[in-house]
């Protein structure tokens, strides 16, 4: 399926009467492009790319309503360049195949560049995308491939090298407001004959989640029932109650400090709760799996080491595959991390390195730990290094902290979780480590393994944490 060349003006406006008022509104000049200012700015490179008239193929990464179909139009107006597109999701080899042929026809017969569109192009399979590579990498078409996931993943190496990526950010709370008032102004969109409430306009930013399609979608389905919107008629007609949620206010801070305690406390539905909340509110996801990673750490540490596995992979997961689907990993996360034993005795253990650094407790580092690989390192004293596979148990007494924090013990771990058995762990190998007991017992009981499963709690920790003191803030 390819699209026609540069509509002339009769071709327009019959169109324009039946699109949808996201298309209608669809900038048709770099100018008229909401958002995206480091693509778009004096001498950044999308400018460049349109105003030198460069025959340089680009890898469009961004979320949905960012623009990306938006500037592939651009690009092949503003150059006076043929346009094709076509949609990796219909498309196959052949189609690609076709439109190639016939920008080489055009190329060496009127000496017209084309403009070829990919939208979704990591649907394309390797072969398709290796379909594309002549045309790309002798220039008789100039590639616009657009993506929403991450192209180093989703986009072929070869297509990736011969191609300028260029990332696309969700649109701003200020952009989607353009975005609405113009669309309610413009002759292309209803010409003033509509008027929002300022509220219903305030939800629209919030539903939209920097997806301009999204906002104009929802006003124009409101706008279809009034020619005045309200909240209520908003809320009617896309079928969603509005979030009392700013994403810029007091209740950003306090929906996401009412996520991170509801988890940190082990409440696993209050967590969802607040999680589904900032879905709906349009919460940066990646500022979302960003707080589970931290929390996986500061809250759980070494009680669930896989805690940290999950947090880090849902932030994976959400680079891969975007939202809306990458919300069931995050919750996914928010799950396993609301559930799991509690322990903040990694923090504690690096805020009270910290403090002892930054009192001045230094030293230098033990001169039998300095790197003595260079001549003359044992005569200046660098030798006595007791190397600890020679010895049983791989632990043997000898100073690794500097004179001034000897003896300091920073990590406590606690009793919950893999925790208890760290903690078993540890006890004997400081005595070891301080000459106070020659071996490390190597015993399946008191061997500290990261990455097993946490043995589930005994009676012991669920009265210990029922007896714990409700959480204060921080």
């Amino acid at each position: 399926m390819t699209g026609d060349s540069l509509f002339d003006a009769a071709e327009q406006e019959a169109a324009d009467r039946v699109a949808p008022l996201a298309v209608r509104m669809r900038p048709r000049t770099l100018y008229e492009i909401v958002g995206q200012r480091h693509l778009l700015g004096p001498g950044a490179p999308l400018r460049r790319l349109v105003e030198g008239d460069a025959p340089l193929s680009v890898v469009l990464w961004g979320p949905p309503g960012t623009g990306k179909t938006t500037l592939a139009k651009v690009i092949a107006s503003s150059t006076r360049r043929r346009f094709r597109e076509l949609s990796a999701v219909t498309a196959g080899v052949k189609d690609v195949r076709q439109v190639v042929e016939e920008a080489k026809r055009a190329l060496g017969e009127t000496g017209a560049q084309t403009v070829l569109f990919v939208d979704e192009v990591h649907r394309f399979s390797k072969t398709q995308q290796d379909a594309l590579l002549p045309s790309v990498e002798n220039r008789w078409v100039t590639l616009v491939a657009a993506t929403t996931e991450n192209p180093f993943f989703s986009v072929i190496s070869p297509l990736l090298s011969r191609s300028l990526l260029l990332t696309l950010e969700p649109l701003t709370d200020p952009d989607i407001r353009v975005v609405v008032t113009r669309a309610l102004a413009d002759e292309r969109g209803f010409g003033g004959q509509v008027r929002v409430d300022d509220e219903a306009v305030d939800h629209l930013v919030r539903l939209s989640g920097g997806d301009a399609r999204r906002a104009l979608t929802a006003l124009e389905a409101a706008a279809g029932a009034s020619d005045r919107v309200t909240l209520a008629l908003l809320e009617q007609a896309v079928d969603k109650a509005a979030v009392r949620y700013d994403r810029e206010g007091d209740q950003h801070y306090d929906v996401i400090s009412g996520f991170i305690k509801s988890i940190r406390g082990s409440d696993v539905d209050a967590a969802l709760h607040y999680l589904a909340r900032m879905f709906e509110a349009g919460e940066d996801p990646r500022f979302l799996a960003r707080r589970l990673v931290v929390l996986a750490s500061e809250d759980i540490g070494l009680a669930d080491p896989s805690a940290l596995q999950t947090a880090v992979a849902a932030a994976q997961a959400l680079e891969l595959i975007g939202m809306p689907e990458a919300r069931l990993n995050l919750a996914q996360a928010t799950v396993h991390l609301a559930l799991a034993p509690k322990s903040n005795a990694v923090l504690a253990a690096i805020e009270s390195a910290l403090a002892d650094v930054r009192a001045g407790r230094t030293g230098t580092v033990p001169p039998h730990l300095r790197d003595g690989h260079y001549p003359g390192a044992r005569k200046l004293g660098v030798a006595g290094y007791r190397y600890p596979h020679d010895f049983p148990g791989k632990v043997v007494a000898q100073q690794y902290a500097p004179d001034p924090v000897v003896g300091r013990e920073y990590f406590s771990p606690g009793g919950l979780g893999v925790e208890r058995v760290a903690s078993q762990r540890l006890a004997g190998l400081r005595e070891v480590l301080r000459g106070d007991r020659g071996v490390v017992p190597e015993d399946a009981a008191t061997g500290f393994r990261p990455r097993c499963r946490p043995a589930p709690p005994t009676d012991e920790e669920l009265a210990a944490l029922a007896a714990q003191p409700k959480d204060t803030p921080r």
